[in-house]
């Protein structure tokens, strides 16, 4: 594998991933967030994420920011990992204060870098496909290390239950303006959009980290002083976080797309990415669509695995509970 010497990989796994509550939740009534759950019974959805980082960045340059809430999955998921390469959040504020936390821990360790962002709760079949793509993304910031590359996976239907970029005009091999975001649309709408070329939002993102911090400073400045102050205030005195965990007492909650990224359009740009067999597992409908293609594995860990780790199975857990939640949320969408 060659990597930029500035590449550097962000892996977002502080979610709660409440859409999935009812498949994830075990027997005691605990809810383990999807991102530390396996589909079928092997690696959980955060080992793929971290592989699927050190396919374009090296794994010393990868940072998995995480909620000190989930500390019983992540750590010992995480135990091979530096542990400054760990950005704990000590409370859910958003996916806005997911992204600016490490950016920030980044920004001090290599001004100049250059940031894949990779959500860890998603699925891929293709994965040598996806990294031809992240590749080419991070090789386009050496020559313009300014730009925020967002890529765009192709729809496989109208899914009214995912985000859309719909594309403007070409800017380069590949990459085009972006012309606006549509959330959520109806299932009519969302033809159209198909219709358009638009493609779905990933929230995959290889940007310059000075060009992802100005998104931050030009929409909430006061907050990225706050926060910049924390983590500075953090890397010089406090094993602990401390004035982290005071900032984020006040912080508002940021949504990254939403507040961040949608009314940006003309400083964003889109790279359209190899079919790679995307999916975000955010309803009980996608994650079933997604595990009728896999095969199936038994429920009991591998001998590899410590079995008091080992991660929830989905696919055993939609073939005890799915049914009836997809029921229950056809319902209630009906």
């Amino acid at each position: 594998m060659t990597t930029s010497n500035n590449a550097w990989a962000i892996v977002l796994a502080g979610g709660e991933g409440s859409r999935l509550q009812g498949l994830t939740t075990d027997a005691s009534g605990v809810t383990v967030p999807k991102q530390f759950c396996s589909l079928t019974g092997g690696q959980s959805l955060l080992a793929e994420t971290l592989q699927r980082a050190a396919s374009v960045v090296e794994p010393e340059r990868t940072c998995v920011v995480v909620g000190v809430q989930h500390r019983r999955w992540w750590e010992p998921m995480l135990s091979g990992m530096p542990k400054s390469n760990i950005i704990v959040q000590p409370s859910n504020r958003g996916t806005g204060n997911g992204v600016l936390l490490p950016l920030l821990h980044i920004l001090v360790r290599d001004p100049n870098a250059h940031i894949v962002l990779l959500p860890s709760d998603h699925y891929v079949r293709d994965e040598p496909a996806l990294a031809s793509t992240l590749r080419l993304a991070v090789g386009a910031l050496e020559d313009q290390p300014d730009q925020v590359l967002l890529l765009g996976m192709h729809p496989n239907g109208a899914d009214p239950d995912l985000g859309y970029i719909v594309p403007g005009y070409n800017t380069g091999p590949n990459i085009s303006r972006v012309d606006r975001f549509v959330e959520k649309p109806s299932a009519a709408a969302a033809r159209q959009l198909l219709d358009q070329g638009a493609l779905w939002n990933a929230l995959i993102i290889a940007s310059g980290a000075r060009a992802l911090l100005g998104l931050f400073m030009t929409r909430l400045p006061e907050v990225v002083a706050k926060m910049r102050c924390a983590v500075a205030e953090d890397l010089r005195c406090s094993p602990n976080a401390l004035a982290t965990s005071i900032v984020y007492r006040d912080l508002p909650t940021i949504d990254f797309s939403s507040q961040i990224l949608q009314g940006a359009e003309t400083e964003l740009r889109l790279m359209e990415a190899n079919r790679c067999g995307w999916s975000d597992l955010g309803t009980p409908k996608r994650l079933s669509e997604t595990l009728r293609e896999l095969p199936l594995i038994d429920e009991t860990p591998r001998d590899s695995i410590n079995s008091a780790f080992a991660p929830m199975n989905l696919s055993v857990q939609h073939a005890r509970f799915g049914s009836s939640i997809l029921h229950a949320s056809g319902s209630a969408s009906a």
